[in-house]
């Protein structure tokens, strides 16, 4: 048959207005299915199907994507996005396998572009599924996922959220498999669009057709031998808001069209996905994007402020969401090419470090061809990568989101991975004080970049760091654990004034909160006692949406600004530390929003009395 086909946007961040508009008047006539890519079949695949635990730690590879977005001189040379051919896979294929397979990367992922040809233009099988491009891969998929397999790797692909405009038709496409339903059998009858660009309809599971049609998607790739589905374009979240964007219903009939299949397929969710549906996520996938792509759409793969630093921000929200079975995803890890990558090497270790720390799966999307030394030192570095397999938990924030940070987790032999952030744009000293570890005293420190053990510390390490800078250490501590003094938020002890008020909260210690804290409003705790003068780490517990900040003062003393990271929504407590100084005796502690600010709801205050 033949059909109009519609453009689906290759890239899952916005683009120029020109490219858009250039691409979104793209449409072909999609020939009928070639022989390759015939109906799928039941026949058992040449690579083995071995049962394992999904995504029982973060996944590590490669990815197209980074190349083929990017205009660094010699990447795409034919067009842009053109980097996405048979032979540059397996060319990374090769080059993977080669440098990098003995430290755990495996997955070799075919991104955006599989099926289109060097314009953008769409092909589609007889059932409306996507169709290789035969300029592009030209020995069709299953051959290059046995290529892929040969080598001892996992092979990855790409397919965008509803049923692509191209796929449609005139309605009356049939679905394989499935007795009599056509492609107008699974959409709306408005034929309402979905996913982050609109290139699709979407698909309505109430009618008995729909799921045939991702049962057919599932079995072609399953048949063709991929291990990794990423489905990107999916809502709530990408950019976009309202029901036709809600693809819940998709990925949980991708969930079962999956398991239907008897392979099994790590099936990834991009990209800026909602934390709303965290629970969604969770449940019918093994990882989810939590942030906009870290491609800078320029003359390098990435850049520092687009979008690499936004993962400071937006990272702590999700970070209670990660563990076995489903984790965080940051996106491509672009640290191994120097001057392509587009960063400093100190942005470089910071990125990684990052990276490693949340649990993210690490996956880069830089040219294997063309590690430099440095680059491959941090994807190789041993201590580093066992830090992102191993069992300890997602690293968390424990300072504020201020240019110098600290984040932190308690590991499950007693020990705990520290990272030491100074993300502004001049050299500046970081401190890690154990007190907001939960001890204090000795400790020993491990550098992990360095594979060097740096001794003993007494209370905290300090480090001078470089604009953009960082530094990942194991601190095993030699001290004592620290007892506190908690002082509730709504304690009629306490002083409220503006707009502040006491509200029930479920999440909270005493089931209470101060929240209004907005356009002047202050909350002031009283009596705040101390045995000694001095400067004490206070830890913070508050619940926000959003990341705020929030004027911390003492004794009605000069106020210190800070900005708390989101907690993801108003019904989830989190903790920071801050410094405060006090004096010997009782004290007072105030939170103000400022004139014109907004702060975080406060659940309570801990004080060591140490």
């Amino acid at each position: 048959m033949r059909s109009s086909s519609y453009f689906a946007m290759p890239t899952r961040a916005l683009l120029p207005a020109r490219t858009l508009l250039v691409l979104a008047l793209t449409a072909i006539a999609v020939p009928t299915a070639h022989a390759a890519d015939a109906p799928a079949t039941n026949a058992a695949d040449t690579h083995a199907v071995t049962p394992t635990t999904p995504a029982a730690k973060p996944y590590m590879g490669w990815s197209s994507w980074s190349m083929q977005s990017s205009k660094y001189p010699g990447l795409n040379p034919d067009g842009d996005y053109s980097y996405l051919t048979e032979a540059n896979v397996l060319k990374q294929t090769d080059a993977l396998a080669a440098k990098l397979k003995k430290y755990g990367y495996e997955y070799v992922n075919i991104d955006a572009g599989w099926w289109m040809d060097k314009t953008w233009k769409s092909g589609f099988d007889g059932y409306g599924r996507q169709k290789p491009d035969p300029v592009r891969f030209p020995s069709g998929m299953k051959a290059v996922a046995d290529r892929i397999h040969a080598k001892g790797l996992k092979a990855g692909i790409y397919l965008p959220a509803g049923l692509e405009k191209g796929a449609y038709g005139d309605g009356k496409t049939p679905v394989w498999n499935a007795g009599g339903c056509t492609t107008g059998d699974i959409v709306y009858d408005d034929l309402r669009t979905t996913n982050g660009w609109d290139s699709a309809y979407k698909l309505d599971f109430a009618k008995p057709c729909t799921s045939k049609y991702i049962d057919s998607q599932a079995r072609l790739i399953a048949d063709w031998g991929y291990d990794f589905l990423k489905l990107d374009g999916v809502g709530p979240g990408s950019g976009k808001s309202g029901d036709q964007y809600d693809n819940v219903a998709d990925v949980a009939a991708w969930h079962r069209a999956i398991a239907d299949t008897g392979r099994p397929i790590h099936l990834e969710l991009s990209w800026s996905l909602d934390i709303g549906h965290a629970a969604d996520w969770k449940k019918y996938s093994q990882g989810w994007r939590v942030d906009t792509d870290v491609e800078c759409y320029c003359n390098t793969l990435v850049s520092w402020e687009n979008s690499v630093d936004d993962r400071w921000d937006d990272t702590p929200a999700w970070t209670r969401h990660a563990g076995p079975g489903g984790w965080n995803d940051l996106d491509s890890l672009d640290v191994g090419n120097g001057q392509m990558d587009g960063l400093t090497k100190a942005e470089r270790q910071s990125y990684a470090t990052l990276w490693a720390i949340a649990k993210s799966p690490l996956y880069t999307g830089d040219d294997l061809t063309r590690l430099d030394p440095y680059g491959l030192s941090l994807l190789t570095n041993r201590e580093v990568i066992a830090l992102n397999q191993g069992p300890n938990p997602p690293a968390h924030p424990v300072t504020p989101s201020d240019p110098q940070q600290v984040w932190a987790s308690k590991n499950p032999d007693g020990t705990y991975t520290v990272a030491l952030f100074n993300l502004a744009d001049a050299p500046a000293a970081v401190t890690a004080d154990w007190t907001a570890l939960g001890f204090t005293g000795k400790a020993s420190v491990r550098d992990l970049w360095n594979h060097e053990n740096l001794g003993t510390y007494r209370n905290k390490v300090t480090q001078a760091l470089p604009a953009h800078g960082s530094r990942l250490f194991t601190v095993t501590p030699r001290g004592t654990a620290l007892t506190y003094t908690g002082y509730e938020a709504e304690s009629a002890a306490n002083t409220l004034a503006g707009n502040a008020s006491v509200a029930d909260c479920s999440a909270c210690s005493n089931g209470k909160k101060v929240g209004n804290l907005y356009l002047g409003g202050k909350l002031t705790f009283n009596d705040v006692t101390v045995a000694r003068a001095g400067t004490y780490q206070i830890k913070i517990s508050y619940i926000s949406g959003d990341a705020r900040s929030v004027d911390v003062s003492a004794n009605g003393g000069g106020a210190t600004r800070h900005k708390l990271p989101a907690t993801g929504d108003w019904g989830t407590v989190a903790s920071v530390y801050v410094p405060v100084t006090l004096r010997a005796g009782a004290n007072t502690i105030t939170f103000d929003s400022g004139t014109d600010g907004y702060a975080p709801d406060l659940d309570r205050i801990d004080v060591p009395k140490s």
